[in-house]
C-alpha cells in the first residue's frame, strides 16, 4: 500500500473477517487447532508420532558420522568401500567431523583415488576403458573446436589450457610408466 497523507482506514474485525471469508479463523480456538497438543509439554513424549522402524541390516561396518550415534535405520548401500579410496573413506569418518573441510577433501580426493582404481582394474577385463572416446577429445577437433572458443564469454577459457594436462596427463604418465615397466621386464628376461 503506497504511502499516502490520510490516514489508512483500520483493519476489519474479526466478525467481519469471518463474514466476508468463508473458513476465516478456524483455527482461533486452541481446541480446533491440530498443533496444540504438540505445544503442550510433556517429558514422556519424544516427538515422533511413529514407533522406531526395524533397523536395516549392516553387511559390512558403515561409515558414519563421528557425530552420531548409530546409522539411521535405512541407508544406502551401493557400493562397499575397498582399496585405498575404501581406506581414505573410513579414516575421514573416523577422525574428522562433518564440520571440518578436511574431512570433505578426503572424501573428494577418495573419490579420485577410486577412480583411478577402477581405471586400472578395467584394464585387467577384455574391455578396458579408453581414454580418446571417453574423454571427448575426438569431438574438441569435429566440432569447431576454434570457433567455440573465440569471440564468446565461455567461463572454462579461463581453465582451459590445462584440461589437457588434467585429463590427458595421467593417461600419458601411466602409459609412459607402462612402456618403461615392460622395457625393464624385457631386460630383466634377455639377461
Amino acid at each position: 500500500m503506497p504511502y499516502t497523507a490520510k490516514k489508512p482506514t483500520r483493519a476489519r474485525s474479526s466478525e467481519e473477517l469471518r463474514a466476508a471469508i468463508p473458513g476465516w479463523g478456524a483455527d482461533l480456538d486452541p481446541k480446533d487447532r491440530p498443533s496444540v497438543p504438540k505445544e503442550q509439554f510433556d517429558p514422556t513424549l519424544n516427538g515422533a508420532r511413529w514407533e522406531f522402524p526395524e533397523r536395516q541390516e549392516e553387511k559390512w561396518p558403515r561409515e558414519r558420522s563421528i557425530e552420531h550415534k548409530f546409522l539411521t535405520p535405512v541407508f544406502g548401500t551401493s557400493v562397499r568401500p575397498k582399496g585405498l579410496s575404501g581406506m581414505m573413506r573410513k579414516y575421514a569418518y573416523r577422525t574428522f567431523s562433518e564440520g571440518r573441510a578436511a574431512h570433505w577433501v578426503i572424501l573428494l580426493a577418495s573419490d579420485r583415488v577410486d577412480a583411478w582404481e577402477s581405471h586400472l582394474a578395467s584394464f585387467g577385463t577384455l574391455r578396458p576403458d579408453n581414454p580418446i572416446t571417453q574423454t571427448g577429445v575426438l569431438s574438441e577437433f569435429s566440432r569447431h573446436p576454434i570457433a567455440s572458443r573465440t569471440g564468446t564469454k565461455r567461463v572454462d577459457l579461463r581453465h582451459q589450457w590445462i584440461d589437457p594436462i588434467l585429463v590427458g596427463g595421467p593417461w600419458v604418465l601411466a602409459g609412459g610408466l607402462s612402456v618403461a615397466v615392460a622395457r625393464r621386464l624385457l631386460r630383466l628376461r634377455r639377461a
